[in-house]
């Protein structure tokens, strides 16, 4: 089963409050829930698919994909993906892969090569750019290890799949390790190849004229 937990996209991208208004912040998170469900719409040999959120956006841009909804209670990452979790074994499920609704241009090449890497029993995780959070983790069994999401959770991540004594893979993946977190991303975005709903809505803004501005007058 793939996971994708989407909180209220409403308190979505406080980090980005410096940069970008309340509704922008609102706008970019619906666009990238938007690419990355769509995404995986596209992969055609995915598993099934269930969108994490109490969110009424993301549950109904899921049943526009028909993908299964799971509710969460609005308590964080960590605690919707271990609810989903206890979901996912109550159903039967060998297998989840957790994947973010902030990872824009990721594409089912990529999404593939982590169902074709990874191990019967073990666990498969996919670093971001930086090396520090986690942007896909596969486990099997389902909950062969509690994920705790946050800015550095990809160490803790990795330490605990070693201690279950089970294969371990990391893969590096560029596309699903690029997220949008910080002023400098979104100027990433905009600028890579590709013409995803994200992309479009960023490139909108101008961001680079707007800090020049901004800049102009902070120095006045």
């Amino acid at each position: 089963m793939i996971l994708v937990p989407v909180k209220l996209l409403s308190d979505a991208k406080l980090r980005l409050s410096a940069i970008l208004t309340p509704q922008e912040r609102i706008d970019l998170a619906r666009a990238m829930c938007t690419d990355v469900l769509q995404a995986l719409a596209s992969w055609t040999k995915r598993p099934p698919v269930a969108v994490v959120t109490t969110d009424s956006f993301a549950r109904d841009l899921a049943a526009q994909f028909n993908f299964d909804v799971i509710a969460d209670d609005n308590a964080g990452e960590t605690n919707a993906i271990a609810m989903a979790t206890a979901a996912c074994k109550a159903r039967g499920c060998n297998s989840t892969l957790v994947i973010p609704a902030d990872i824009p241009l990721v594409d089912s090449a990529e999404l593939q090569k982590i169902v074709d890497a990874a191990p019967q029993s073990g666990a498969l995780l996919v670093p971001d750019a930086a090396g520090r959070g986690t942007n896909a983790a596969f486990r099997s069994p389902a909950d062969l290890f509690p994920l705790r999401f946050g800015n550095d959770s990809f160490l803790p991540h990795l330490a605990a799949a070693k201690t279950t004594g089970l294969p371990c893979v990391v893969l590096q993946l560029p596309s699903i390790a690029r997220d949008a977190d910080r002023p400098e991303d979104l100027y990433e975005l905009a600028a890579a190849s590709g013409d995803r709903q994200s992309q479009r809505l960023v490139r909108s803004w101008n961001l680079a004229a707007r800090k020049q501005v901004e800049d102009a007058v902070a120095q006045r």
